[in-house]
């Protein structure tokens, strides 16, 4: 089988373009996940993870749009590389090929840990910001998924025996919800 040129692009929100990653450069197969980058919990990058095959170089934008966490970082250049798939950081100008040289290995660990550093400041000023809004009563927080009422018809369903998936299922909600509605309702009767 001859060797593909794989492409794997991620933005964190819906409403971002993914455009500008890896523009001009042909690929055989492009995967892209719209989610955030705070774990390696995403569909098409697992699917890419596993697509990829001995021969293959998998390109990617920048560091940060595979992992923000050094440790999952790490650990998917060295899955990748060691099945001998070459992984391209396009931005810092990097190839892994999984060749265990000391300057590869310092190099993704200095700019991996960038890449995390800088989400945990995002998150900082993301918590900051909304501790400012809610000081001026501007932030409500998220609108609650149920109406009261609902909640009621809910949790009484529950108490005569239906299913909380199914519950859950129905409402269009999770079942972690599901139990914080409950528990809400529980401290409120108290």
């Amino acid at each position: 089988m001859k060797s593909q040129q794989v492409g794997y692009r991620r933005v964190s929100s819906l409403d971002q373009n993914t455009a500008r990653q890896l523009e001009g450069i042909e690929l055989d197969e492009v995967f892209e996940d719209k989610a955030s980058g705070k774990d390696t919990d995403r569909p098409r990058l697992q699917a890419c993870i596993t697509h990829c095959r001995k021969g293959d170089t998998l390109h990617i934008h920048s560091m940060d749009r595979l992992a923000r966490n050094l440790d999952d970082l790490r650990r998917i250049v060295r899955e990748l590389t060691g099945k001998g798939v070459a992984v391209k950081f396009h931005k810092e100008g990097l190839t892994f090929t999984g060749e265990d040289s000391p300057m590869a290995n310092l190099l993704l660990s200095m700019l991996g840990a960038v890449a995390e550093f800088e989400r945990s400041l995002i998150r900082e000023r993301q918590l900051e910001g909304i501790a400012i809004a809610k000081a001026e009563g501007k932030y409500k927080g998220r609108k609650p998924a149920l109406t009261d009422e609902q909640v009621k018809k809910m949790l009484a369903r529950a108490a005569a025996g239906e299913k909380v998936a199914a519950l859950a299922r129905e409402y269009g909600i999770s079942r972690e919800t599901f139990y914080a509605y409950k528990k809400g309702a529980r401290a409120s009767a108290e």
